[in-house]
């Protein structure tokens, strides 16, 4: 294939995924409204299953009440979040469009390995994002709106700052569980081994442990320790993955 056919290839591989994108996103945004309270609202609600679980670490607790002091934040809301929702839908089809586009230009050897990383990083993003929305968000949820500077202070947790919060811990972890993946494809490029992560463990770990305080805003060593294990664990599975010293 010429220059201008692999362009127009790749133009098609993008209006493919557009054209998915946008049929998702009009369901998200038709579907939202019946699944707003339960699902993405799921913390805020005191019957929460992780609070159940955490009982003996934050005892019993009482709903917290979004507000909305902005009068188009509840519609760009709605449009943002159905936006992020479809892309999250999506994902796995633009995966396979991006494998449709680059498998001919592969090695059948290397078709193998790409493909492995494809599906792998596929499936540990969505295993992060969900870490993310069953572990992490509501225990640094909880433990926020708990906190308390001063008695005649009241929490009132705004929907843009819930929002905020909310994708940007889900979509972090997704991007941190993808650790793996990429020390895999360093070592199938020759960059890194088995003997070298093993000897930056001790290093790693308080990488680790300045990166979990850096997604957690929170002082809490519970909480921290929370967001660390899956991390840490991350990094041992990358010893696993990778290759020994050639």
């Amino acid at each position: 294939m010429s220059f201008w056919d692999h362009l127009e290839e790749l133009r098609w591989c993008i209006l493919r995924v557009l054209v998915a994108l946008v049929i998702v996103l009009v369901g998200c945004f038709i579907a939202l409204p019946h699944v707003f309270d339960s699902w993405i609202l799921g913390p805020t609600h005191s019957d929460f299953f992780v609070y159940r679980w955490l009982g003996f670490v934050y005892g019993e607790g009482s709903d917290v009440q979004i507000i909305n002091i902005n009068v188009a934040s509840q519609f760009m809301t709605h449009i943002s979040t159905a936006l992020w929702i479809s892309l999250l839908i999506v994902f796995p089809y633009l995966v396979y469009q991006i494998w449709v586009f680059v498998k001919p230009a592969l090695y059948p050897k290397e078709i193998k390995g790409v493909k492995t990383a494809f599906l792998g990083g596929t499936g540990l993003f969505y295993v992060g994002c969900a870490v993310g929305y069953l572990v992490v968000f509501p225990i640094i949820f909880k433990f926020l709106t708990q906190y308390r500077i001063g008695a005649e202070v009241v929490n009132q947790i705004n929907l843009n700052s819930y929002m905020s919060i909310f994708l940007t811990m889900i979509f972090v972890m997704g991007v941190v569980f993808e650790m793996p993946v990429l020390a895999w494809l360093l070592s199938a490029l020759g960059v890194i081994n088995k003997g070298m992560l093993r000897s930056w463990r001790r290093y790693a770990v308080v990488v680790l442990l300045i990166l979990a305080a850096l997604i957690t805003p929170t002082g809490d060593p519970f909480t921290l320790l929370v967001v660390f294990l899956p991390l840490y664990l991350l990094y041992e599975l990358s010893i696993l993955l990778v290759k020994n010293e050639s």
